[in-house]
């Protein structure tokens, strides 16, 4: 794995394979209509990644997209690994646990936990990794977040719910006490990068208070409202990212 000052030297340089891996957020873009398209066949499953230069990107959900607790973890991590990623940057859309991070705060998590369907390349050996965020990764999307003057959280601690339904109010009033914000897919990717060595990192878009974190009934509609609304700045981002 690149270290933190390597990586960002590289990435300055233009010398490394950018993966963007998005989920609800990009399902309508339109950045990526044009870019060259390619089948990876996976010991997991079928992948369809999106390149252009330096650059890749992969829906998560897939195509037609299935529910967060359906994704192929797997397949995705290991085509990226197969088309020479140097650098995961994963968009996140996720839920506030605090009143103060409120929807339309971006925050880039400095680590995450996953007490549930943890994933693993290594069912049949025996392998064991030390999950850390990859601070070189972080650093890049920190930079971009502060050049477009976003309104973020350089740290915060991710939670994964394994979905597809959101959090009951026992559940959110248990979680805000350990975490900030929840989703339901960052921590299984960022596990199985860390488990091929491949630098991870994530912008996460805060869609939504949680249920039960303010009196506002939590509903679709607002949450497609917020989303839609945040999906703007992920694109610019993204395209900075790109450069």
């Amino acid at each position: 794995m690149l270290y933190s000052n390597e990586l960002i030297d590289q990435y300055e340089n233009g010398k490394v394979m950018k993966a963007i891996l998005g989920g609800t957020s990009l399902f309508h873009t339109r950045i990526f209509d044009y870019w060259k398209e390619k089948n990876i066949t996976t010991p997991f499953g079928e992948v369809l990644i999106r390149i252009k230069g330096d650059g890749m990107f992969l829906q998560r959900h897939g195509i037609p997209p299935v529910n967060p607790h359906r994704i192929n973890h797997r397949a995705n991590i290991w085509a990226l690994k197969e088309m020479k990623a140097k650098m995961v940057i994963s968009i996140n859309s996720v839920g506030s646990l605090k009143l103060r991070l409120k929807p339309g705060i971006f925050v880039i998590p400095h680590d995450f936990i996953s007490f549930w369907d943890v994933p693993t390349f290594y069912e049949s050996e025996m392998k064991n990794i030390v999950p850390v965020m990859d601070e070189g990764v972080r650093d890049v999307i920190i930079k971009k977040c502060k050049e477009l003057n976003f309104t973020f959280k350089e740290n915060g601690i991710y939670i994964q719910t394994r979905g597809p339904r959101f959090e009951t109010k026992a559940e959110v009033n248990f979680l805000k006490r350990i975490g900030d914000i929840v989703g339901m897919t960052m921590a299984s990717e960022a596990t199985l990068c860390m488990e091929y060595d491949l630098p991870y990192g994530s912008l996460c878009s805060i869609d939504n208070y949680c249920h039960g974190i303010i009196k506002k009934p939590l509903t679709l509609k607002e949450l497609e409202k917020n989303w839609k609304k945040n999906a703007k700045n992920i694109e610019t981002f993204i395209e900075k990212i790109l450069e």
